[in-house]
């Protein structure tokens, strides 16, 4: 077989019909990718997940991957990666701003930041089901579409069928209560 036809490029074409040509491709930049990522969150098990994600999205995109000059898939690999790294900063920080309106304790990270954040939470909050579901039905809808999921106020309003400050109204409601029932239980 001639240099050019085992490219990237070719090797991501020939995969809709031989899959064992996606994996050599996975198997070019999995070392580097594998490294940056470990590099980017400093969590091994969790650059393995992410590894994993970017190459079952890649996997989905293949057929859209426009080939550069020299066929090569790393950046677009590489870019794939990225976004997945920034999704989770993105969920982290949406997480560290629930807990600092929840009047949680915001750890530290550290490779034991998950155990401990959870005993906190367990021994602060109690059964959290049980506090959401004391709250009004359109303002537990709010805070979880807001807190638990992530979404924008836009969002939220759309699905609540509210505008954006409405919905900033209710979750900021929501949490309110929850606060107060918090420091009653403390």
């Amino acid at each position: 077989m001639a240099t050019y036809a085992r490219t990237d490029a070719v090797l991501l074409r020939r995969s809709t019909r031989d899959p064992d040509a996606f994996v050599e491709v996975c198997r070019r930049h999995a070392t580097a990718l594998l490294n940056w990522l470990a590099a980017e969150l400093r969590d091994e098990a969790l650059a393995h997940d992410l590894l994993a994600e970017t190459f079952a999205e890649a996997w989905f995109a293949r057929k859209r991957f426009a080939a550069p000059n020299d066929g090569n898939a790393r950046p677009w690999l590489f870019g794939i990666a990225r976004n997945l790294v920034r999704r989770v900063h993105r969920d982290r920080a949406i997480e560290r701003r629930a807990r600092a309106r929840l009047g949680l304790p915001v750890p530290e990270p550290d490779r034991f930041s998950d155990v401990v954040d959870r005993l906190a939470a367990e021994q602060q909050l109690g059964d959290l089901g049980e506090r959401l579901g004391s709250l009004p039905a359109d303002q537990r809808a709010a805070v979880e579409l807001r807190v638990v999921h992530g979404l924008d106020y836009d969002e939220v309003g759309r699905r609540l069928h509210l505008t954006p400050a409405g919905a900033r109204t209710r979750v900021f409601r929501a949490l309110g209560t929850l606060r107060s029932q918090l420091a009653r239980s403390i």
